[in-house]
């Protein structure tokens, strides 16, 4: 089937919508609006008029990119709809990042080999060290 996929931002109530669908969390409407306005990349794709899976790009622009919310609805699930948000966040950062940036991202438990396939590296504690985050809950 094919989908189409528009490269800028989904709508707030869409966007917030697709993510209570995965059992995300979302914060209020204006900070989830300013975390969408400050995004760098967007790939939103959509059957026909309703949004079914999204992905961004954030970060400083130059040294440091963190592919974040590559969220598929789950009744869009592993119909390659993730591998097409893929394909166009890597082609942007093909284009945007110069030698020595660093690109990031947060995997879901159990998705990791899904972001092997294109490059990206589990931080094991050896040599890059183990990641970590904070969650603000104030």
């Amino acid at each position: 089937m094919a989908y189409k996929v528009e490269l800028e931002a989904p709508a707030l109530d869409e966007f917030a919508n697709l993510r209570t669908q995965v059992k995300w969390q979302n914060p209020d409407d204006k900070t989830l609006k300013a975390s969408i306005e400050n995004s760098l990349f967007w790939v939103a794709v959509y059957d026909t008029d309703k949004l079914i899976g999204t992905g961004r790009v954030i970060g400083d622009g130059a040294m440091y990119f963190y592919i974040q919310d590559v969220i598929v609805a789950p009744s869009y699930q592993k119909q390659g709809i993730a591998h097409l948000v893929m394909t166009h966040i890597e082609n942007y950062l093909n284009n945007t990042c110069s030698k020595g940036a660093t690109i990031g991202l947060l995997s879901a438990h159990g998705k990791e080999s899904f972001y092997t396939q294109y490059g990206y590296v589990k931080r094991d504690g050896d040599g890059l060290g183990l990641g970590m985050c904070k969650f603000i809950s104030k």
